[in-house]
């Protein structure tokens, strides 16, 4: 395992310097997962929620969460993310919706945090928006699937799983 690379030589936080880094495209995908009552799955799914459409007020959610990163993970650098897609699996057999992310930029870092961030913040909206008819949903599997991009190339979760 690499060493951590927010921590300097005398043990202090720091945020990573990189500004010599080579600017090249940089990919996350992320997904998590939020699972309910089948009531309130199929309230989401029929569109029959009262605050509205709960999946297209989680995927603008989760986009500006990504946008947002650096604002709430401290040594995460701002970035000019360039695009941003959140995708919705609903799966009536286990009453669950898995959220899929996928983060992309050109530049010097790379943008697993801006994934795993808007999936969390999609799910944290599913369940807010739900909670009125279902304080028992869990938000669980939040994990990177994919990055590609800088130094360190490309990682994929071997069979997606969270294994």
């Amino acid at each position: 395992m690499d060493s951590l690379s927010h921590i300097d030589e005398k043990g202090r936080v720091r945020m990573v310097d990189v500004t010599d880094k080579h600017v090249t495209v940089r990919r996350a995908v992320a997904q998590g997962m939020v699972r309910m009552h089948p009531v309130t799955f199929e309230r989401i799914i029929q569109n029959r929620i009262d605050k509205g459409n709960v999946l297209e007020t989680a995927r603008i959610a989760g986009v500006m969460a990504a946008k947002k990163t650096a604002d709430l993970i401290p040594m995460c650098h701002p970035l000019n993310i360039t695009h941003v897609r959140i995708d919705f699996q609903p799966d009536e057999s286990s009453h669950s919706i898995t959220i899929q992310c996928e983060v992309r930029l050109s530049g010097p870092t790379g943008v697993e945090m801006e994934a795993l961030t808007a999936v969390s913040v999609a799910a944290l909206t599913i369940y807010d928006m739900c909670k009125a008819i279902d304080r028992e949903m869990t938000i669980s599997d939040i994990f990177l699937l994919e990055k590609e991009g800088g130094k360190s190339g490309k990682f994929h979760r071997p069979n997606n799983s969270t294994e």
